[in-house]
């Protein structure tokens, strides 16, 4: 009888840590796939064999079959703080890694996840609130191409405007005031500068200020892991996550729309034409792409050590997407797959040989490629009264953001193709299955 307590003791310290590395990994923006694998990774390295886990948006469970117990031992777990920490992401999967070697006892496997789980944040909420001004200032030169007197003042406005959008949202989320909210806010003031930008004439482009504030709040990272759970059979966990893009991608249209109209009656010409993009400088471009992800990666809160690496993905990622719509004259739809399916080939390789994840080197690095301009075209055309050019713009933005999430899902693919490494944990993929549809 002491024994069986003492084996069901230890399967529920067991259940507990896969729960608590399951919650790290799914709030962190990890695709739900790898989530189910880490959590039977967990179960079978500290020796429970027979276990099922349930992966959705907000739950998490996990069942062990255990001989000579009537009904499965069966554990769960709400994720009710969702959070873009890939610091803390890094320190989960090397954990998962002294784990799955065995190199690790069980008392030392919790004590290392408390704390990883009550460690500090990596960067300051200030520096955080500057990444966000220089992510949406460089993306005013990404989408201008251009650089002068009236380019340094759109990305002084976008940088000003998106530092204090993020401040605002800030206090609100401290005020326990929903997502939906806070981006609605944090898109008021890149939109009233762009305005005022644009109202000040002179030929000052308002444009790039707003598009640069958008490139600040659009939610690739929940749009690739949303597609990328679709892709591998978890499609209750992808409709959530996609759904709430629809819910924070609303409201940043309203908050747009609360704004744009104000500039009709300051005499502002907002033309969508001018984020077109096109441009003589693809050196500037370039450094623009390098800048923007370093931003983004302070905002995602990447190790310092892998910044500069990251934002090499993101350079290299433009620049193939330049080649392929200017030298090779394909769409932006393709060109955009392909270009994020180098940046997740190269996020693959290297985070298989620095044992992590690709995350780390992969999300911030698609930030160039987001659809910031189609997004901002789509807008501007509502608050203009072209509904057709709005609705046309926003259904190619769609596009843009599909083709990103399938593209570098195609690319980490492949990178695992050819290294032989086994993509799920112990059985086949549920939707590798062939079924024709049927």
């Amino acid at each position: 009888m002491q024994e069986k307590e003492e084996a069901l003791r230890h399967a529920g310290q067991v259940l507990d840590i896969a729960l608590r590395i399951g919650e790290l990994l799914l709030a962190s923006g990890q695709g739900a796939e790898d989530v189910e694998a880490a959590m039977l990774g967990v179960t079978r390295a500290y020796g429970l064999a027979r276990c099922e886990p349930q992966v959705t948006f907000t739950m998490l469970s996990i069942s062990y079959y255990a001989s000579g117990l009537p009904v499965p031992l069966t554990a769960a777990r709400t994720v009710r703080r969702r959070g873009a920490d890939h610091s803390r992401l890094d320190a989960v999967h090397r954990l998962m890694g002294l784990i799955l070697a065995r190199d690790l006892p069980l008392e030392g496997a919790a004590v290392r996840l408390a704390a990883i789980r009550s460690r500090r944040d990596a960067y300051s909420s200030w520096l955080l609130s500057a990444a966000a001004g220089g992510l949406a200032g460089s993306a005013t030169l990404l989408v201008g191409g251009r650089w002068g007197g009236q380019a340094l003042l759109a990305f002084v406005a976008a940088f000003l405007a998106a530092a204090l959008g993020d401040r605002l949202a800030l206090w609100l989320a401290r005020a326990s005031v929903p997502e939906f909210y806070q981006f609605l806010v944090g898109a008021v003031p890149a939109s009233a500068s762009g305005v005022l930008f644009a109202a000040m004439g002179a030929g000052l482009q308002g444009s790039f200020v707003i598009t640069g504030g958008l490139f600040a709040l659009l939610p690739g990272r929940a749009v690739v892991a949303g597609v990328e759970d679709g892709l591998t059979g978890f499609y209750l966990t992808a409709g959530a996550r996609l759904l709430e893009v629809l819910y924070l991608v609303t409201g940043i249209v309203l908050g747009v729309l609360a704004v744009v109209p104000l500039g009709h009656y300051l005499g502002a010409e907002l033309h969508p034409e001018e984020s077109l993009g096109r441009s003589s400088l693809p050196v500037l471009q370039m450094a623009a792409a390098f800048g923007l992800s370093v931003s983004l990666a302070v905002l995602l809160q990447c190790p310092r050590r892998i910044v500069a690496l990251v934002a090499v993905n993101g350079a290299i990622g433009w620049a193939v997407f330049g080649s392929l719509t200017e030298q090779a004259g394909l769409g932006p739809v393709t060109a955009t797959g392909v270009a994020a399916g180098m940046v997740g080939l190269f996020g693959q390789l290297v985070s298989r040989r620095r044992a992590t994840t690709s995350l780390l080197y992969v999300t911030a690095a698609l930030g160039p490629l987001l659809p910031g301009s189609a997004v901002y075209r789509g807008l501007l055309g509502f608050a203009q009264g072209r509904v057709d050019a709005g609705l046309a713009e926003l259904s190619r933005a769609g596009a843009l953001a599909l083709a990103l999430a399938v593209g570098v899902h195609a690319g980490r693919e492949l990178a695992r193709l050819s290294q032989h490494v086994p993509v799920y944990v112990g059985r086949p993929r549920d939707a590798a299955q062939r079924t024709r549809g049927y």
